[in-house]
């Protein structure tokens, strides 16, 4: 039995490299110790993190191999972290 941990919602894109707004719902601190990240949609979709910046309470994040908005588009305000 496999368990995971929300660490944030998926609000919205940011700019057009592929970045997401992320709502943290748990310590921000969470955001630098995970490697990689998994959307719960109808699947399961394994997505890395190569990057995380904060600005005001939400965290901006980056993933490997996204790298334009139509890329993430579909992840925006249905996927959880």
């Amino acid at each position: 039995m496999e368990e995971y941990l929300q660490i944030g919602v998926i609000t919205t894109t940011h700019g057009v490299r592929g970045e997401v707004k992320v709502y943290p719902t748990t310590d921000p601190e969470r955001f630098f110790l995970w490697t990689a990240f998994f959307s719960i949609q109808e699947r399961k979709k394994e997505l890395h993190v190569t990057g995380v910046r904060f600005f005001k309470q939400l965290a901006i994040v980056k993933f490997k191999g996204i790298d334009n908005i139509n890329d993430i588009e579909r992840y925006k305000a249905a996927a959880s972290m």
